[in-house]
């Protein structure tokens, strides 16, 4: 089983450093788009490279739309969906698509549930996987055992987080950063919110958002418009229309100033995880590029960034030190982490501020401008080189209704950012002494 997470690949879309590469020509896919009578939302790129087919439905069905009282209800009712339907129990299903040669996958984070299939174009194979994964998303039995075995799997991994200071200095930023809202929780749910969920509350939650109205449909691979056209309305075309979801509250722009001070959360490791930082960005916001290509020059372009050259490299306090901005439907955070001996915890603080508060001032040199923009427009094709990657695109441009051109559009927009641009974005959207500040770690000065 094939088991892909949008939310990391989503941090990747504005922090990750890009590898070095030049283009002159780009030939970036022409996406076609239709909405079903359902109102499911469809993407289609063809592509006849190989003879493969790739394709995700997402539901606004993420974490952020678990009940108050059912922490890690979304996760569970995304997880068991291929546990049973009709006759057939999780063993049968597995084995089917095996012996099709297809991969079934599931995922979950706070906005969305992702449900994906891969398979070969060959309609004797291609077929009879669509029809199992058709019936997985509309008719699945959620047996009560799978629930038990996954509950228990669930909360054994909360227990196993306990043990990982990344993992609770990441809860409890997002715990500190969001209070109240439902992005404060961690998709994977809280013990008590696991041991509270019935089968019948797995049932309702996907009757009320696995529905038409809720779905976006990306699909790429070897087939033609026609095909495309068929596919979709086998695969979520008999969902049933359904309602929109509401919106989600929205975010407070700022923690009060009384819940700005430091956090810190005494864990027995010899190094400390530091978190730094405040509400940040939605999709599509009009400060994105410019944000983007800046903190590429701050802590999202690795060992060229400022914050490893002040950090790591002149002063040796972290091997690891990064920056980036997770845009979500509601603002997503833009988070500073290092990690460093606890001894030098307080150096390695200050210094991460330091350079933050420059930077934010001064924005960035024209020389760190010019190689910011050239990596990242040198490193766009990787992003797209696989049908993969593509259909993650497709999703994203989809379920946050973001323009069809945004791949087209890409490299001219980098390209665009002025050194002006991105100390306007950054004076205006990042506020180092607002800043939510989550230390956990052992003893140190």
């Amino acid at each position: 089983m094939c088991v892909k997470s949008l939310s990391a690949w989503s941090r990747l879309v504005l922090g990750a450093g890009l590898a070095l590469a030049s283009i002159t020509v780009l030939a970036t896919p022409k996406i076609e788009h239709w909405t079903l009578k359902n109102g499911a939302r469809v993407y289609f790129v063809e592509s006849r490279d190989l003879p493969m087919i790739a394709l995700n439905v997402v539901f606004d069905a993420g974490s952020a739309r678990d009940p108050k009282d059912r922490n890690g209800l979304a996760m569970l009712s995304n997880r068991l969906l291929n546990e049973g339907t009709g006759e057939l129990n999780a063993d049968r299903i597995a084995e089917r698509f095996e012996g099709l040669g297809a991969e079934f996958g599931t995922s979950s984070d706070r906005d969305m549930a992702s449900v994906s299939l891969r398979s070969l174009s060959d309609s004797k194979l291609l077929d009879p996987a669509l029809d199992l994964f058709a019936r997985l998303l509309t008719a699945p039995t959620f047996p009560a055992p799978s629930l038990e075995r996954e509950r228990a799997r669930a909360l054994l991994g909360l227990k196993q987080a306990k043990e990982s200071p990344g993992d609770i200095a990441n809860k409890a930023f997002f715990a500190q950063l969001y209070q109240g809202h439902p992005y404060a929780f961690p998709p994977e749910g809280s013990e008590t919110g696991l041991k509270a969920i019935v089968r019948d509350d797995l049932v309702a939650f996907h009757a009320r958002h696995y529905v038409g109205r809720n779905a976006v449909l990306a699909l790429i691979g070897d087939m033609s418009l026609d095909d495309a056209k068929r596919i979709a309305n086998h695969v979520v075309g008999k969902l049933p229309a359904g309602e929109t979801v509401p919106p989600l509250p929205k975010v407070a722009d700022s923690v009060p100033p009384a819940q700005r001070a430091e956090r810190r959360i005494v864990h027995p490791s010899t190094q400390s995880h530091i978190l730094i930082g405040e509400v940040g960005i939605r999709r599509n916001d009009p400060d994105y590029f410019p944000l983007l290509v800046g903190n590429y020059v701050l802590g999202g372009g690795g060992f060229v960034s400022r914050l490893t050259d002040e950090i790591r490299t002149k002063r040796g306090l972290s091997y690891s030190v990064y920056s980036y901005f997770y845009p979500l439907r509601e603002p997503g955070p833009f988070i500073v982490g290092l990690q460093t001996k606890n001894g030098q915890r307080n150096e390695a603080l200050g210094v991460a501020r330091k350079v933050l508060a420059r930077f934010t001032d001064e924005g960035p040199t024209p020389e760190e401008l010019l190689a910011a923009k050239k990596n990242l427009t040198g490193g766009f094709p990787l992003r797209i080189d696989s049908n993969r990657k593509i259909a993650e695109y497709l999703t994203v441009i989809g379920f946050y209704g973001m323009p069809l051109t945004y791949l087209n559009d890409f490299i001219p927009h980098i390209e665009a950012v002025t050194a002006e641009q991105i100390r306007d974005a950054f004076h205006r959207r990042v506020h180092p002494e607002h800043m939510v500040t989550v230390i956990v770690g052992g003893a140190g000065r």
